[in-house]
């Protein structure tokens, strides 16, 4: 289940009290390390009373998977190393951002994005920023770039990439991709990279509330090459497409359209 882009084997667990509240979230709505969360969690009081206060709606949730669990130290690291694998990607952004930018799936060619959209001059919301892929290839032209992204430690990451880079067009901030903290018709360009498809609807709509009249809207998902729902949802809303090679990750989709 895990991605493996981190060896979690000598980690503290306590990197999780850095974990945002859409992180606990989903680890508490049907994720399928339960079990081992419950164990670690047991033997992490701390860490179990985080996550019911950041998320107080599934504390019953938290209280249920640690009942009458008292696992040895042995039983406990076990378990914590399964629930850090399983969400290693998370572990990564919590504690190792430039890990992520160290991978290979990251260096395709900035032409597979500049040549659907044309950043000059341009306001852009890159919302689910992480460490700036698609950020920096448009502060290259763009007039003024947002970078919207929910993980405190990233956040921190793309203002020092931002200054190593002399980059002093790019403004960072908190939010998510279904509640975007911006008015209506207020970019050019939308767009974002890994972040699309687990509410459809709700983040089409949210995109396109922030996004001006006669702009565009351009996603990454990394959906594989295939006419999956998160394909489907796209076309159905009028949306072109084309294939691009991830390197070491394989054909890859991205798509765009024009408001």
């Amino acid at each position: 289940m895990g991605l493996g882009w981190l060896d979690v084997k000598e980690i503290s667990f306590n990197w999780l009290l850095m974990l945002e509240k859409e992180h606990v979230l989903w680890i508490s709505s049907g994720c399928e390390i339960e079990s081992d969360l419950g164990t670690a969690l047991a033997a992490n009081p701390s860490v179990k009373w985080y996550f019911c206060n950041l998320v107080p709606e599934r504390r019953e949730f938290f209280e249920k998977i640690t009942q009458g669990k008292n696992p040895s130290r042995k039983e406990a690291r076990k378990a914590e190393i399964a629930v850090m694998e399983a969400i290693n990607d998370w572990v990564v952004y919590i504690i190792k951002p430039e890990r992520y930018d160290e991978l290979a799936f990251l260096n395709w060619d900035d032409s597979e994005l500049t040549s659907i959209v044309d950043f000059f001059g341009k306001r852009v919301l890159d919302i689910g920023a992480g460490t700036g892929r698609l950020t920096f290839v448009a502060t290259k032209k763009a007039k003024a770039v947002y970078a919207v992204e929910p993980v405190t430690n990233l956040r921190r990451y793309l203002k020092e990439k931002a200054e190593k880079l002399d980059v002093n067009n790019l403004y960072v901030c908190d939010g998510i991709l279904t509640d975007i903290p911006f008015e209506s018709d207020f970019f050019d360009i939308t767009m974002g990279g890994h972040v699309f498809g687990d509410e459809p609807q709700k983040e089409y709509s949210e995109m396109l509330r922030v996004t001006k009249p006669g702009g565009q809207i351009v996603l990454f998902p990394g959906n594989n090459d295939r006419d999956n729902e998160i394909h489907k949802f796209l076309v159905s809303q009028n949306f072109s497409w084309k294939r691009f090679e991830e390197p070491g990750d394989g054909v890859k989709r991205a798509y765009w359209k024009k408001i």
